[in-house]
């Protein structure tokens, strides 16, 4: 065991909190004079240059007189040629442009000869952020106080490998503009959150092992939209994903069905849009798919806009696109259950807009609207929806669906129990055995363990 806990064997430091015996050692070592509290950083210099053409240039000049010269201010920044020639040697392709290299020294105007490598493309993106609130001056990096106003960046998203690369550099060169007075925080990122990647056969891929699938391939035959879908839905976005052919023809089944369902039901849809209706006027099964409609929109804003959890998400409008196809004869609809299954309908295309874009923006397109999707906001949710008259539990005995009922939604938890044994079907199953335990899932299940 290597987590905190409590310690043992420790003479005077016996039944103390590990974490607070660390520095009442460390105290008892100095005082008996064994050595003295530091800290230790594992800081390594970082090499920053490259030789290659892109990246920035660094502008030092060498004299045979002068020495190692800076570039003067009034002649940055020192700009890559353009006529480089990239590929065609394993030198540093800057070499092949004497024109741009030799040049006078500043100091003595002797012939001299420009630095020819470059910087590490990770020096100019680890402060891009900040530039990116001033992109246009020309006189500094940015000004302070519009960087002050926008900044700290709010989500930063990127591979495993950044955590002890970019974000490294990135939170360094920060707090160097922190030291120098441009910013005013401490920390470049609010969040971050770290991606998984794509598996296959339960191994990176990799050209080397032969597993790599062709994203154009899959684009071609089924969207592109199908393939974010599938990428985004199989596991969250902060763990790895294992390829699945399966799961792509999950993702495409699923947005050919919301497809159809809008397509097929076009004209109806229109109609209802247009219709204010009366809610105390709705049907049952009307007033179970409002809250459907109102619960996914906040299950999607929760899932997608706070804790980015979009596989939860899709399957949450997965669920609502169940409930609005469980919906027959719809022409059949009185004016009011239209208005509702309209409702019902219409929010698919902004709820699968960030997962599947193309797709979603043809769907908002047919359904007559002029402004494009993202311009049009996000989709609202009422509290006054989310409360269902009656709440459906499935009931289960030994893991197998047996029986449904519907109840008040404040029904007791001991009262569930009593009528889910009372279910005729129930009572079959459960006859001449032992109940050993009921569990209930709120909102959801009761299930019935029965045994000799």
């Amino acid at each position: 065991y290597i987590e905190p806990g409590i310690m043992v064997n420790s003479a005077p430091f016996d039944g103390m909190y590990s974490e607070e015996a660390k520095i009442a050692i460390s105290k008892f070592l100095e005082e008996k004079g064994y050595g003295k509290i530091t800290s230790a950083y594992r800081l390594r210099d970082w090499c920053i240059s490259r030789q290659r053409y892109w990246g920035n240039p660094i502008p030092i000049i060498y004299c045979p007189n002068c020495g190692i010269v800076l570039v003067p201010d009034e002649d940055l920044p020192v700009l890559l040629p353009d006529n480089v020639q990239v590929g065609k040697t394993t030198r540093n392709p800057l070499l092949s442009v004497p024109e741009w290299y030799n040049v006078k020294c500043p100091q003595c105007g002797a012939d001299a000869r420009r630095e020819t490598d470059t910087m590490d493309t990770f020096v100019d993106s680890s402060w891009y952020y900040a530039r990116y609130t001033d992109p246009h001056n020309d006189k500094r990096p940015f000004d302070p106080d519009k960087a002050n106003f926008w900044l700290p960046v709010d989500q930063y998203i990127g591979g495993i490998e950044h955590a002890c690369m970019h974000l490294l550099y990135a939170r360094f060169i920060c707090k160097f503009m922190r030291d120098l007075g441009w910013l005013k925080y401490d920390e470049p990122f609010l969040r971050l959150l770290t991606q998984g990647m794509v598996l296959k056969d339960g191994a990176k891929m990799s050209k080397s092992k032969g597993n790599v699938v062709d994203p154009n391939y899959i684009i071609d035959r089924y969207g592109a939209d199908t393939l974010r879908v599938f990428l985004l839905f199989a596991s969250p976005p902060d763990k790895d994903v294992e390829w699945s052919d399966e799961g792509i023809m999950g993702a495409f089944r699923f947005l050919n069905r919301i497809w159809r369902l809008i397509d097929e039901n076009l004209d109806i849809i229109q109609k209802g849009v247009k219709i204010e209706p009366d809610y105390t006027q709705i049907s049952p099964k009307m007033r179970n798919l409002i809250y459907s409609l109102h619960k996914t929109i906040k299950k999607w804003r929760e899932d997608c806009l706070d804790r980015m959890q979009f596989n939860t998400a899709i399957a949450a409008v997965m669920e609502h696109l169940n409930n609005c196809l469980a919906i027959k004869e719809v022409n059949e609809l009185s004016d009011n259950d239209l208005a509702v299954f309209a409702q019902a309908c219409i929010v698919f295309p902004p709820l699968i807009y960030p997962f599947a874009p193309h797709i979603a923006e043809e769907l908002w397109q047919k359904l007559g609207n002029e402004k494009l999707l993202h311009e049009s906001g996000l989709p609202e949710y009422s509290e006054r929806f989310l409360e269902l008259d009656k709440i459906t539990y499935v009931i289960q005995v030994n893991g197998k669906l047996r029986g449904k009922i519907e109840v008040d939604p404040d029904i007791s938890e001991e009262e569930l129990k009593k009528l889910a044994l009372e279910v005729e079907n129930v009572k079959r199953y459960i006859s001449n055995q032992e109940i050993k335990k009921i569990i209930v899932v709120p909102g959801k299940m009761v299930s019935i363990a029965v045994g000799k």
